[in-house]
């Protein structure tokens, strides 16, 4: 039950795009169509589902063990790269398309914060492997949900009548908000801890 609350938790309550506002780069970014923002969704997705699970592993079987905890940091980002690395590598290969949409952003998911974040809140919350690869996934599964909502919206603005004083990343960020005080309805309902 426990890594179940960890997923909703991690996917809505606490949607690390519109709570902690981590990740903020693609989303604005890469918003602009629903298409380009489902192919980062799941890209991320993977990246964090996966950067979850090996970082978990690598932080209870060997840093801690040894305790070199104080270079999770430095090993978590070289997790992160070599992961981001591989995404790129296969969708560049499978979906090009995909690869030209999503552009510079693609890579960005290695210096991205909401994916280090999530190593780093897993290590500290000392979740056990099961419950980071829900944490690593539900937080995934929030930043897709947060990315397909405000593409959607975005998608519809360009063909409503906005001022233009707030035509572009005016609107965006006023979206941004407005879904992080939407979201923030849902905090109390399940934490964390």
């Amino acid at each position: 039950m426990r890594p179940l609350i960890i997923f909703v938790a991690a996917a809505i309550t606490n949607n690390f795009i519109l709570t902690y506002f981590l990740g903020l780069c693609p989303f604005l970014g890469v918003s602009a169509r629903v298409s380009s923002a489902i192919g980062m969704g799941f890209a991320a997705t993977f990246v964090m589902t996966m950067t979850a699970i090996i970082t978990n592993l690598v932080d209870h079987l060997i840093l801690r063990p040894l305790h070199l905890e104080f270079l999770q940091m430095i090993v978590f980002i070289f997790v992160i790269a070599v992961l981001v690395q591989f995404v790129e590598m296969v969708i560049k290969k499978t979906s090009p398309s995909l690869y030209k949409a999503l552009g510079i952003f693609l890579p960005l998911i290695t210096t991205n914060c909401i994916v280090l974040g999530l190593a780093l809140l897993g290590a500290m919350r000392n979740y056990n492997l099961i419950e980071n690869t829900f944490f690593g996934f539900g937080a995934g599964v929030g930043f897709t949900i947060a990315l397909l909502l405000i593409s959607g919206i975005r998608e519809e603005l360009e063909v409503r009548d906005v001022p233009k004083a707030l035509k572009g990343a005016p609107i965006t960020l006023i979206i941004a908000g407005l879904m992080a005080f939407a979201f923030m309805g849902f905090s109390g309902i399940i934490s964390l801890q």
